[in-house]
């Protein structure tokens, strides 16, 4: 029984020499890991908590499939989120936090343009590179007061000029304009205003009158009665809503209600979930958009059509369905995981420096940022939407 038993210990041993040298291994591999820390500052609670949950969303999935590839080596992403309730005063709060954690090496932030207004002193004197969400070109402007802040989605001035064309060649003359009265709906107050003064249809110049609402505003049948319930000689043939996707199937209901029977444009702002509410007063509205949110219409014949496909199947398949803001969180994450794939440091100085000449086929589009544009998506990832049967569909199928 002794050599039995003495080669039962030394099986035994041998096992546990195995084990340990396992061990020894996994929790060097570990050690080895460096974890890299993406900052979120978003709106996920209050009136446009929908738009930040699926900014959040996105962000985790792309991160998750960043990690997934391998493509920084030992290097993990991680998100840290922050609910700033649309209060520039908590988005300077969090930012700090951020700036603070050393291991955090760039912020992203959501729709709140008012939000990055308010810390772009802080993450100028903390040299934090910070990708910021909101549509409002403001959040870049001044160039000189915004070198540590970059922007990724579409602008007024490009969504205002795909949204003329438009107009134009369906020779509208008079154009009802609502729009919020915030940072980017004043921007895109003024820029459909210009755009619209060098048209002339007929040689008369069109016509256009303009209204704000309030960004919380709920009822919006008084505001657009305004507009559309006049003599047909000075009613518009056409509308432009400027506003998030809850409001503009408000204002597209009040107008079929006040028995305007024009044509219907959305700005991109309005995009959200692909399928629609108030399906019956939305249903042929045009909208100036991103491919990515009709990018199931499209026939894939590049490799960026091909990404942008499996990234709307992704997205669709873990949650449901699609959102159209999803694609520019996506793509600042896609941003930052360039900066550390062209440079063997994660520090904070690095990653601006990358960023800022930034030159890549996103999800969302084509984007472009140099020293002088920190805004980088370019115009031409617009185009034109059309609601049909309660969703959007791109316009030309």
């Amino acid at each position: 029984m002794r050599p039995i038993r003495s080669v039962t210990l030394s099986a035994l041993t041998a096992a546990m020499l195995v084990m340990s040298a396992s061990a020894c291994a996994s929790s060097e591999d570990a050690a080895d890991v460096e974890e890299v820390i993406i900052g979120a500052d978003l709106e996920l609670s209050g009136p446009t908590a929908a738009i930040g949950q699926a900014y959040q969303r996105a962000l985790e999935l792309k991160i998750g499939q960043v990690n997934d590839s391998g493509v920084l080596g030992n290097r993990k992403l991680r998100l840290d989120p922050k609910d700033n309730r649309s209060d520039s005063s908590r988005s300077l709060t969090n930012v700090g936090a951020f700036a603070n954690n050393p291991d955090v090496v760039a912020v992203v932030m959501g729709m709140c343009a008012q939000c990055v207004k308010t810390v772009a002193e802080t993450v100028k004197d903390r040299r934090l590179p910070t990708i910021a969400l909101s549509p409002a070109g403001t959040v870049v402007a001044p160039i000189q007061e915004s070198q540590w802040i970059f922007k990724v989605g579409p602008n007024a001035k490009d969504n205002a000029a795909a949204l003329t064309a438009e107009i134009t060649t369906l020779k509208k003359k008079r154009v009802g304009l609502i729009y919020t009265d915030d940072l980017y709906g004043k921007e895109g107050k003024e820029a459909v205003e210009l755009a619209l003064q060098k048209v002339k249809v007929g040689g008369v110049p069109v016509k256009v009158t303009s209204v704000s609402v309030k960004p919380t505003a709920t009822d919006l049948s008084q505001v657009v009665e305004s507009l559309v319930d006049k003599d047909p000689e000075e009613a518009p043939d056409a509308l432009v809503v400027w506003t998030l996707a809850e409001q503009a199937a408000l204002a597209a209901t009040s107008a079929r209600e006040a028995g305007f029977d024009g044509s219907l444009y959305f700005d991109g702002a309005a995009a959200g979930e692909l399928f629609l509410a108030g399906q019956s007063a939305t249903d042929g509205a045009t909208m100036v958009f991103t491919q990515t949110m009709v990018i199931d219409d499209v026939i894939a014949t590049t490799p960026a059509t091909a990404a942008r496909k499996q990234w709307f199947r992704d997205y669709t398949a873990k949650y449901g369905s699609y959102n159209g803001y999803s694609s520019f969180a996506a793509d600042a994450v896609q941003m930052v995981t360039n900066a550390l794939q062209q440079s063997t440091s994660s520090s904070r100085d690095s990653i601006r420096s990358i960023v800022e000449t930034s030159q890549f086929d996103g999800l969302s589009g084509p984007i472009r940022i140099t020293p002088d544009n920190h805004s980088g998506l370019m115009p031409q990832a617009l185009t034109m939407l059309v609601a049909r049967n309660g969703r959007w569909r791109l316009a030309t199928s």
